[in-house]
């Protein structure tokens, strides 16, 4: 399994940069709440995206020819969840949420670039030896 998360040190070093630089700056900006609000945001993407690798590298070690529904299942799974907690947090007027939601934006995007970046420099072999 570990073959198959070997992008993840790139990912996670690049998620803890964003976690230190969007605090940092939503501390400055607004104070204990953002902050707490950019904290939980990255934290939000960083779940995601480990449930997401964890499940598809352990699918398809498992049963690759059920990747397609799990991984979708998954997917599904954490988007109600994700809804639901986005939902409670928006009713409860809660200070946090616009540096949650641009955190979220930007730790994404982070994660993704840092993902693709690994992908474009990483000696992948074409064929089993």
């Amino acid at each position: 399994m570990t073959q198959r998360l070997r992008h993840l040190p790139v990912t996670l070093g690049t998620t803890a940069v964003v976690l230190v630089v969007a605090v940092v700056i939503a501390w400055l900006a607004g104070g204990v709440t953002p902050a707490l609000g950019a904290a939980a945001g990255v934290g939000l993407v960083l779940v995601s995206h480990l449930v997401s690798n964890l499940v598809v590298a352990w699918v398809d070690m498992v049963a690759r020819h059920m990747l397609l529904p799990i991984v979708m299942m998954t997917y599904l799974l954490k988007f109600a969840v994700f809804g639901v907690v986005m939902y409670s947090v928006n009713q409860a007027q809660w200070a946090g949420l616009p540096a949650l939601g641009i955190t979220v934006i930007a730790a994404t995007t982070a994660w993704i670039g840092a993902q693709l970046y690994w992908i474009l420099h990483a000696k992948i072999l074409y064929v089993e030896l």
